[in-house]
């Protein structure tokens, strides 16, 4: 009798068992993806960094007009973004593996190797920008035509960033190396405040701090054409990915619609731009012609990121050669 009893007990248990298991996975991420219903997806708020500077006019754009919120709440999910102003690379990734922020909206590539050679959980979901003529070398001396006049000068800018590759790459086609030169690591305003005071001979900067220094007369010496590509990406964790893949394409997708938005209300997207970065709109429809903001990610990206872990490998940056290829998700 008592086996009987065991025994109906454990068919009980193993129909309850069954039921919850049918009940729990009808809210997985697939399924919701598959019949495009958001609602039920546990994904309440979204942190996201919002960095505005050279000229990233995708992240004004958006933030002005509220227009991830918009795209969610289209799909049918009220969904808080919330803004992490995180300026630095390396603070970025840093938030980013740490889960205080979801999505890096503009990242550069060098941060992103570097933190994936560290062993971080992070890949590029798709394209930011490209902008290798916004990222300058500027000096007063206009006896500074080429790479060999830089021999023995002092040279200021951020290191590790597309500044530092466009320096290393320009001194490498008079076959010198960054030994050749003074490099001392600076913020971009800090390198052009010493180039102000004369206290560097050169200075590499970059957006609205290049075209101050075009204005003001300063020689040019170089751009990064031909020797940074100057990709930003956007960037999350693999995990959060897979677990919020529904949200992320509905992301994506308000991406494409933000620079739909900008194509299409040209003239009201720079009086934006201008207002909030606090400049003049002839200068933001200069300097907007630098950028590229196609959001595919194409081959010349793919091998731009190559190249640029090829940079950091020569130059120490990191320890050892690292392959980019599985960097990217493959949606």
């Amino acid at each position: 009798m008592k086996s009987k009893k065991f025994l109906a007990l454990m068919l009980t248990i193993a129909v309850m068992i069954t039921a919850l298991v049918g009940c729990s996975s009808s809210s997985s991420p697939d399924d919701t993806t598959e019949n495009g219903d958001l609602s039920q997806l546990k994904l309440d708020k979204l942190t996201i960094t919002h960095v505005t500077s050279p000229l990233n006019v995708p992240s004004i754009i958006q933030k002005n007009k509220n227009v991830f919120a918009e795209e969610f709440s289209e799909n049918g999910k009220t969904i808080e973004i919330n803004y992490a102003e995180i300026t630095s690379g390396a603070d970025q990734t840093q938030a980013l593996a740490s889960g205080d922020v979801d999505v890096l909206y503009a990242v550069g590539g060098t941060s992103v190797i570097l933190a994936a050679a560290n062993g971080a959980d992070i890949k590029i979901l798709n394209m930011y920008s490209r902008s290798p003529e916004a990222f300058c070398l500027y000096s007063g001396d206009e006896s500074i035509q080429s790479a060999e006049d830089l021999r023995g000068k002092t040279i200021a800018g951020p290191m590790g960033t597309n500044l530092h590759q466009l320096l290393v790459a320009y001194l490498k086609e008079s076959n010198m190396t960054i030994e050749d030169v003074n490099y001392v690591n600076m913020s971009i305003p800090d390198a052009k405040a010493g180039l102000d005071g004369k206290r560097i001979d050169a200075a590499l900067v970059a957006g609205p701090t290049a075209y101050q220094a075009k204005q003001q007369g300063y020689n040019l010496v170089t751009n990064g054409k031909g020797l940074t590509d100057a990709v930003i990406a956007v960037a999350v964790r693999e995990d959060f990915y897979n677990e919020h893949k529904a949200e992320m394409e509905v992301l994506m997708n308000a991406q494409a619609n933000i620079i739909k938005y900008i194509n299409e209300n040209h003239d009201e997207a720079m009086d934006i731009v201008a207002t909030e970065l606090d400049l003049d709109k002839t200068a933001v429809e200069e300097m907007f012609i630098q950028y590229d903001f196609n959001i595919e990610v194409t081959e010349d990206d793919y091998k731009a990121f190559q190249n640029i872990a090829d940079f950091m490998y020569e130059t120490k940056m990191i320890e050892e050669a690292f392959d980019t290829s599985d960097l990217f998700i493959r949606k």
